[in-house]
């Protein structure tokens, strides 16, 4: 019978059918618009990519975990 592997592990190692796949992906491509009407942007780096928000707030309210170095993330004070 022919086949093929499906690699993706992160989010869809739990379905337990095609159907139930492709409502994983669409949820998280409507995620994915959501985030960025709301102004999350995409940037490639060279340890992969990134999912960034101007506004930490934003960020913090999608409960997302900043990955930024602690250094990069301290706000200087007079």
């Amino acid at each position: 019978m022919a086949y093929f592997t499906w690699k993706e592990t992160g989010l869809s190692s739990d379905c337990a059918s095609l159907a139930a796949m492709a409502a994983r992906f669409e949820e998280a491509a409507a995620l994915m618009r959501r985030m960025a009407s709301e102004g999350f942007q995409l940037e490639r780096h060279s340890d992969g990519q990134h999912i960034t928000h101007p506004d930490p707030n934003v960020f913090e309210a999608y409960g997302f975990i900043n990955e930024e170095s602690p250094v990069r993330q301290l706000t200087l004070l007079n």
